[in-house]
């Protein structure tokens, strides 16, 4: 099933500049694990060393939170996930 990972620009160098990533997956840890497969090096942006989301990644599925489900999120074909980064400061 074909899911369309939409990546914030910040990433984009980890993905040869791509903005838009096809994946395949039934859910959203699936659709993760796909495009770490394809380009390995996003791999520590997104997920900590326990295959968890990082605290400051948001997913969204059609525009809608992931959360409190996140990886466990199920998804179908011709969706849509944002990653979203939360930058803070002070």
């Amino acid at each position: 099933m074909s899911v369309r990972i939409n990546l914030p620009p910040t990433l984009h160098s980890f993905t040869n500049n791509q903005a838009v990533v096809e994946v395949n997956g039934s859910t959203v840890g699936e659709c993760l694990n796909e495009l770490v497969r394809q380009f390995p090096r996003i791999k520590p942006m997104l997920l900590d060393k326990k295959g968890r989301l990082l605290n400051y990644v948001d997913i969204y599925v059609n525009y809608e939170s992931a959360y409190p489900e996140e990886l466990a999120k199920p998804v179908k074909d011709g969706d849509e996930l944002y990653i979203t980064l939360i930058i803070a400061g002070g």
